[in-house]
């Protein structure tokens, strides 16, 4: 495959092919956040109380204020107690009101949701309050574990049976699962359902970008990370949209289900990846899908080229093997591992926290998702001008001690909190697009799944660990972002240990991996391709 470079700039690297392919495999990305997004509205917590009902038997007129007063305990703060009541007793009103109940109790009868913001929601259906209080917390986590866990299944699978199944099959999944989830009977069958869900979103995201990468040039190769990234931070605020105005979480995943019905209808006609095509020796599926590539950009293959394509041995196999024997490759996989994962435990604590910041839920969440618009498109004119090294590191240094500096400022100072958390965020999510690009230029195309699959699959555990560190709060408020922050700080300076592959050509094997490599510059039209020498993958 050490022509494919070649054969890439001959059919066209990025011509109307690779747009469409581009547009197909990005615009799932604009529904994939729903999933994220509704961990934060549909598992809201509300204003409840226990359900003091037994004293209308004896005082059927009394006002909703007055059946308050006489049954529930309050707080030092002058709130109602929301777990506590009084024990009902057998007496009349009058002995009631005159001598007053003293001995409580935990809820006896349920509770009452008197949070007028929502409907509905998990914490509402299921009574997740009081003892059941951090179930939610679990469901959240339950989530981030079905992503860990389709990096991990998905990841070989694509090595096996093709980029193009590993992106099919995780939709008609989270189609399945999202209607599953809106008619889960109970807490159980939501969180397997949830879990499934998670487990499609972990798989979709890693191949589907590995696919268009694998078709695009070097020039525009940071457009299909970048792009998706872009549609998701949209896809955040058309959620919130949905939510603001549909305020019961059951109906809305009846309305993710939508859009991943017309998603899963046209994802069985998107192609293979021809690089992979050609590394499991099925030259001949390879010719026939570059000279349909071809064909829509309008371009013609030479004979010689095809020929070069037909008797192309396959390349090196190993998979895990050669990640770790390779002591270059080894380092590089620790290191952008190390990064994935803070970057994402910083992300997802501040995500999930995002009712947290003072203000109003839907105006942070808004804000939230618009700062992610043009991070993307300032990290795709990063990765071109200053690379991805210095990207990757900038990133995460600047927005690790932005977290840290939410902790210097008073906590009464709601909206200076929120935009350091913001911009923390911002950053950490550039952070992200330019993992998703440098990964796969890191590792040679025998490994470059395998590679992503399995620092993804890591970086799911940071991701599903953001709950647990921001329960960490009981302890003291500063803790959880002390650990995001630090190891922020931390991963971006170890990321001086990764090479520089800017205008690079993807390797093809583990000695082009290590360094044996030459740069190859952009151009700006077909006719420049005389003017460069192609390093061949």
């Amino acid at each position: 495959m050490a022509d494919f470079g070649e054969i890439l700039e001959t059919i066209g690297d990025f011509g109307l092919f690779q747009k469409l392919l581009l547009f197909a495999l990005c615009c799932p990305n604009l529904i994939l956040p729903f999933q994220l997004s509704s961990l934060v509205f549909n598992h809201a917590d509300t204003n409840h109380h226990c359900n003091a009902d037994w004293i209308l038997q004896v005082g059927p007129n009394l006002t909703k204020e007055d059946q308050l007063n006489l049954t529930l305990p309050r707080l030092p703060d002058g709130s109602f107690s929301p777990c506590q009541m009084y024990v009902p007793v057998d007496w009349d009103l009058s002995a009631i009101q005159e001598y007053g109940l003293n001995k409580t109790t935990t809820c006896t009868d349920g509770w009452v949701h008197n949070d007028t913001i929502y409907e509905a929601t998990i914490v509402t259906d299921f009574d997740l309050v009081c003892d059941n209080a951090n179930l939610f917390r679990g469901a959240q986590t339950i989530f981030l574990a079905g992503v860990l866990v389709g990096a991990v299944l998905f990841g070989p699978f694509s090595e096996s049976f093709g980029r193009k199944r590993a992106t099919q099959i995780p939709m008609v999944l989270m189609l399945i699962f999202t209607v599953v989830t809106g008619v889960a009977p109970n807490f159980y069958v939501y969180l397997a359902s949830q879990f499934i869900v998670g487990i499609a979103f972990g798989g979709f995201r890693i191949n589907s970008i590995i696919l268009a990468t694998e078709w695009i040039g070097v020039a525009q190769r940071s457009y299909a990370a970048c792009l998706s990234q872009v549609l998701a931070a949209l896809g955040q605020v058309m959620f919130l949209a949905v939510v603001y105005y549909v305020r019961d979480w059951r109906l809305d995943q009846f309305i993710m289900a939508g859009p991943l019905a017309f998603v899963v209808i046209y994802i069985w006609f998107i192609p293979e990846s021809a690089r992979w095509l050609l590394v499991r020796g099925r030259t001949t599926d390879a010719k026939e899908i570059i000279q349909k590539a071809a064909a829509i950009n309008k371009r013609t293959v030479p004979d010689s080229l095809v020929e070069k394509v037909l008797n192309e041995k396959p390349v090196e196999r190993g998979g895990i093997k050669i990640l770790f024997t390779s002591r270059v490759l080894r380092k590089y996989f620790l290191t952008i591992t190390f990064a994935w994962c803070a970057l994402n435990l910083a992300y997802y604590s501040l995500t999930l926290n995002v009712g947290k910041f003072g203000l109003n839920i839907f105006l942070n969440q808004l804000i939230f998702g618009l700062s992610e618009i043009p991070v993307h498109f300032l990290c795709m004119w990063s990765l071109e001008t200053s690379g991805r090294k210095v990207s990757l590191m900038v990133a995460l240094i600047v927005g690790g001690s932005l977290c840290l500096l939410t902790l210097a400022v008073p906590q009464s100072n709601f909206i200076a909190i929120a935009a350091l958390a913001t911009c923390g965020r911002f950053l950490m999510n550039g952070a992200g697009s330019v993992c998703n690009v440098y990964i796969q230029e890191l590792f040679p195309t025998s490994i470059r799944q395998t590679a992503m699959g399995l620092s993804s699959t890591a970086a799911r555990v940071a991701s599903m660990l953001a709950p647990v560190v921001n329960m960490l709060e009981i302890y003291h408020f500063t803790i959880p972002t002390l650990v995001l922050g630090s190891l922020a700080l931390a991963s971006g300076i170890t990321a001086f240990l990764l090479p520089e592959t800017r205008r690079t050509e993807l390797p093809g094997s583990t000695e082009e991996a290590e360094g044996k490599r030459k740069p190859k510059m952009a151009y700006s039209a077909p006719g420049d391709c005389e003017d460069i020498k192609a390093t061949k993958l």
